[in-house]
């Protein structure tokens, strides 16, 4: 497991929530004590002799044949898709990211696509799952947009028993967070907030699922702010509760 930052310092919860989920589903989890950040924010902002040696620090820890499940399609993008470019032009680390990218998987994506969950139903408590629950459901950009992801987390979803996914507007729409995008331009990182706020709240959701901390973190602000009655939930977290702790 590839923790990501953000769950580390501000969500641990979604990390302890994933483990569990990994093992109701039989998987034997190793978490590497030594995991530090994937290196994307000074990727992204175009430090990219500053992010090779955090990258290079992630392909040592993370050689072998395991797979490696990141509860984010952020940092699963990364790993799998940006460290080739990263380190196109260092024949030693490229193969080596070549070599890693097959198997990176963000966490929904792993279940389904990996373990062939599409039904986590049978492997809960039928008897201490929560009542029903409307829940709406916004789409991470680099999750749909890099690792093509956009059916698991739905399926995994709707196979929650009780749970009714009413589709928002532009659930496949940027949430105006992107990282530093929010810091360089928060004008238009606001108003793209304003957006998606509404078009979640106008589902009439008790709750908004993605599988990004940081989108969650974003969204969730603004909610706040502004008193919206809408609790945000990673879907481990989701899974978590319905599947049950052993």
């Amino acid at each position: 497991m590839f923790v990501t930052c953000i769950v580390d310092q501000f969500y641990p919860v979604v990390g302890e929530s994933t483990v569990r989920v990994l093992r109701r589903l039989g998987v034997d989890v190793d978490f590497p004590s030594g995991q530090t950040c994937c290196g994307q924010p000074a990727f992204n902002s175009g430090f990219w002799a500053d992010a090779k040696p955090v990258a290079r620090r992630v392909l040592k820890m993370l050689r072998g044949d395991r797979y490696v499940v990141v509860p984010s399609g952020s940092c699963a993008s990364m790993i799998r898709v940006f460290y080739p470019e990263l380190f196109h032009d260092e024949p030693g680390p490229l193969a080596e990211a070549r070599d890693l990218a097959p198997r990176v998987f963000e966490l929904s994506e792993f279940i389904v696509d990996v373990l062939g969950v599409t039904d986590i139903a049978p492997y809960g408590d039928s008897a201490g799952a929560p009542e029903s629950r409307k829940v709406t459901y916004h789409e991470a950009c680099h999750l749909r947009r890099e690792l093509g992801v956009t059916t698991q987390p739905r399926t995994l979803i709707t196979s929650a028993p009780g749970v009714e996914l009413v589709e928002a507007q532009q659930s496949d729409v940027c949430c105006g967070f992107g990282g530093s995008f929010s810091v360089r331009y928060p004008d238009i990182s606001g108003a793209m907030l304003q957006d998606k706020i509404e078009q979640l709240s106008e589902t009439g959701a008790e709750r908004f699922v993605s599988c990004d901390s940081g989108c969650i973190m974003h969204i969730a602000g603004g909610m706040e702010r502004q008193k919206v009655d809408m609790r945000p939930v990673h879907i481990a977290e989701l899974l978590d509760e319905y599947l049950g702790q052993e």
